[in-house]
């Protein structure tokens, strides 16, 4: 997230606590390097069983497919590259913590052997199988989990993620509504950790530059009524509106607007912020949001949905955390070729060296690049569509970008910085 205090795109590089590397190890493929006589062959011959959880139901569901198609456009080229390493992916569905198919999931995943998962999407998921994936010594990568408490977790070293704490985008989002001059503001927002997160950094940032709170209403996962949180807003009559949620903004939304709020004061975040289209029965024109990610180059998108359409699916309708989810997949990959081994404790001891948090490795930009560096004894550095990514001791990145957008005429997002 590029941010700093006070400005609407800013870098951040922060301290984290140190974690242990050590952990429990399930069975598991494992081969070692040998000497590969310069580079002319493969330095190992490994077969990762790498698993993915994610939204394909449930309260987050129009994440799945950015996130789906961004593992799986990966594995198609870590495969392709044919440098070492093959990947065998089972896929999965997270659902959400109302839902709970995550944990036929979880069962399904463990079962077939993987040793590094990706996912859960959502923090409140990742808190209930974290511990539960450090007991079987599987690595967990999320390319989405925001919620701070991840950065001190007891994981023994398994847990990384590619996108930043909520932290920095509620200080991105607290500033931009103090900098659009907004005096006071009203917060709805979702009573979990994701929810309660948000809701405190966006809270301490826009009080902090002078600004006021003066209505907070929570709701439950699974609610499906919101007309007291949207009465105790728009009682207050606030400048400003944060909304902190999954897909209930759906509900949330014209709600509001239909009580005299105008979309142009709403602020949302990357749980909601979405291409509507016409699925929204109201205006979201000047509604303003952040999310997580850099604007993706080269030609990323046309392979994600070369990818993604080829296996039979609808277009994707938007590229939240496709990124960071692709990258997720090419981190692990790698630092598994590093290692010599598919073992989650081998790979997590290699993800920081070839994030380039050894601060000795050299950069390179795809999985193939990175992979030839390996193979020929050097120290790969990754930097992907994400970011530097660059994980401290704890698995956190150390600089990371958050996107402000726009909501168009047309009920979809446009990036303004």
């Amino acid at each position: 997230m590029n941010a700093m205090k006070g400005s609407r795109s800013a870098r951040i590089f922060a301290a984290a606590a140190m974690v242990s590397a050590s952990a429990l190890i399930i069975a598991g493929c494992s081969s070692t390097p040998t000497d590969n006589g310069g580079g002319d062959k493969p330095a190992a011959d490994l077969t990762l069983k790498l698993g993915s959880l994610l939204p394909q139901t449930g309260s987050l569901a129009f994440l799945g497919p950015p996130m789906e198609s961004g593992v799986g456009l990966a594995v198609k080229e870590i495969n392709e590259a044919n440098a070492g390493i093959k990947v065998e992916l089972t896929a999965e569905d997270e659902g959400d913590t109302d839902t709970k198919a995550y944990e036929t999931s979880i069962t399904k995943l463990q079962g077939a052997g993987v040793t590094a998962m990706i996912g859960a999407a959502a923090s409140g998921v990742s808190r209930l199988i974290l511990d539960g994936n450090v007991n079987a010594g599987i690595l967990q990568i999320s390319a989405s989990n925001t919620g701070p408490d991840f950065t001190d977790w007891d994981d023994k070293g398994l847990y990384f993620r590619t996108a930043p704490s909520d932290l920095l985008q509620g200080e991105v989002l607290g500033n931009l509504i103090a900098e659009d001059n907004r005096k006071t503001l009203g917060i709805i927002y979702q009573n979990d950790a994701y929810g309660t997160g948000l809701d405190a950094a966006i809270k301490e940032t826009f009080e902090n530059a002078g600004g006021k709170v003066v209505a907070e209403a929570s709701y439950n996962v699974g609610d499906a009524q919101f007309d007291a949180q949207v009465e105790t807003i728009k009682a207050q009559n606030p400048d400003a509106v944060a909304i902190v949620s999954f897909d209930q903004f759906k509900t949330i939304g014209p709600l509001l607007v239909n009580a005299g709020i105008t979309a142009d004061k709403f602020y949302m975040v990357d749980g909601n912020l979405s291409d509507y289209g016409d699925e929204m029965p109201v205006s979201l024109e000047g509604a303003q949001g952040t999310k997580a990610g850099p604007v993706l180059e080269d030609d990323f998108v046309e392979r994600l949905q070369a990818y993604w359409t080829g296996e039979g699916n609808p277009e994707v309708k938007d590229f939240t955390y496709a990124g960071e989810a692709y990258d997720a997949a090419v981190l692990v990959a790698l630092a598994s070729l590093a290692a010599g081994s598919t073992e989650g404790a081998d790979i997590a001891a290699k993800m920081q060296e070839i994030s380039g948090g050894s601060g000795d490795g050299k950069k390179c930009t795809s999985f193939a690049e990175c992979a030839k560096i390996i193979n020929d004894g050097g120290t790969a550095d990754y930097d992907g569509y994400s970011g530097e990514v660059t994980f401290d001791e704890a698995g956190d990145p150390q600089g990371a970008t958050i996107g402000i957008y726009k909501y168009k005429a047309d009920n979809t997002i446009e990036r303004t910085n």
